[in-house]
């Protein structure tokens, strides 16, 4: 007999719009007469291995509502990395209290962890439903037109590129923002959706799908300040040498390393500093000012995407309905059609588990410090409605006096 148990569980960097998706899942799922329970998982994949659950079914909906709207993840997150041991132990925790439905919230990773648990199912005979629901706000999930998170994300980005090109214009110098992306470029690259005028920031945009190099970034900084008298420069944490050498490992004397030995990149400032420190040593310029963004642009509050917000909510409702109704396990995705609408499909868990997408060619320009018109026309139906706009005196001058 079915239990009519799910359980759903959020994975990874935390975004402005995770609980739409898990709010999708719970009242997606409270609406089928064969679903008995909603429990949700505290801290992710941890939390189902040391069966740390909440019963989310008497949950009232203005709650939950409430909980949508707000961003990070509400039922906590983990950074573990599961291997098949690890994978073995989720299955037999879901298995122990009946769970027939699983939902996981993430990114790369977390696609391959519903990829192993869906096998390990498989070959314990075991009724298991599993099905991943796309997350992250570097927007690398291969199969997907765009991740819910990414464009939220984005907003802040452009619009906090848009503010430090408005007080650079005013007080001109050098500003170098580091945005977050190992291997992706999509959110340093949305920096350009804060531009106006043919003269705004940001002048240089420089994304890990190109080689960095720094003598040539150290020249493109010094022709923007010679025809400007200013530089607004987007940089991804991730930018590495010809070898594939991160730059911030290059520069600093020494780095720090996470819990799976990849060098640091985010929360720290040495990035930022020390491209500063390169360009006033080397270039001699004096007013050169850094900003590492950080972790504000995962759950920023104040510039949300309602598109995001939407998207999120209903990738959460489609993988219910893609596991009451379907016969296969698998990985929700956003297709685009049209000038602007998505659909949703289920593809494969392989062809999503363990892979990252990056920049495709046709959006980077040739320069390769740039975006092409086809980015902004990509990512400008994404970042949602009541974008600020900037304006500038059109006054003519004063002619001087005795000059």
């Amino acid at each position: 007999m079915s239990s009519g148990k799910i359980l759903v569980a959020q994975g990874g960097g935390p975004t402005a719009v995770i609980n739409q998706s898990m709010v999708g899942v719970v009242l997606e799922a409270r609406r089928f007469a064969n679903v008995t329970k909603v429990y949700g998982a505290l801290h992710g994949v941890r939390g189902i291995v040391n069966q740390d659950f909440l019963d989310l079914t008497q949950e009232t909906t203005a709650n939950l509502e409430l909980v949508a709207a707000t961003p990070s993840s509400a039922l906590g997150s983990t950074r573990d990395k599961p291997d098949a041991a690890y994978c073995a132990k989720i299955f037999e925790s879901l298995r122990a209290h009946q769970i027939e439905h699983f939902f996981y919230i993430g990114g790369n990773d977390s696609s391959d962890t519903v990829r192993i648990v869906s096998l390990e199912a498989q070959k314990h005979g075991y009724p298991l439903r599993c099905i991943h629901i796309p997350k992250t706000i570097d927007n690398d999930l291969v199969g997907n037109d765009h991740t819910p998170g990414f464009p939220s994300a984005a907003r802040f980005v452009a619009q906090a590129f848009a503010g430090a090109n408005l007080d650079n214009a005013s007080l001109p110098g050098v500003y170098v923002g580091v945005v977050m992306g190992r291997h992706a470029g999509f959110l340093t690259a949305a920096a350009a959706l804060g531009r106006k005028f043919p003269d705004d920031g940001p002048h240089l945009i420089y994304l890990p799908e190109r080689t960095f190099v720094l003598e040539n970034f150290l020249a493109d900084v010094k022709a923007m300040y010679d025809k400007h008298g200013r530089c607004v420069v987007a940089v991804s944490e991730g930018i590495h040498d010809a070898s594939g050498e991160a730059i911030a490992t290059l520069l600093a004397a020494e780095v720090e390393r996470d819990a799976h030995g990849n060098v640091q990149l985010s929360g720290t400032g040495a990035l930022a500093d020390l491209l500063c420190d390169e360009i006033k040593s080397k270039l001699g310029i004096k007013r050169v000012r850094g900003d590492t963004f950080g972790y504000l642009q995962r759950s920023f509050s104040g510039c949300v995407s309602d598109v995001d917000q939407r998207e999120a909510r209903e990738v959460g409702e489609k993988a219910v309905q893609f596991a009451m109704w379907g016969e296969r396990d698998g990985s929700v995705a956003i297709k685009r059609s049209g000038d602007y609408a998505v659909d949703y499909e289920l593809v494969a868990l392989e062809s999503v588990a363990g892979k990252t997408r990056v920049m495709e060619d046709e959006l980077i320009s040739a320069s390769g410090t740039d975006v092409t018109p086809a980015f902004i026309r990509y990512l400008k139906p994404l970042l949602g409605a009541g974008m600020p706009d900037a304006h500038r005196l059109r006054a003519a001058r004063v002619k001087k006096i005795g000059a």
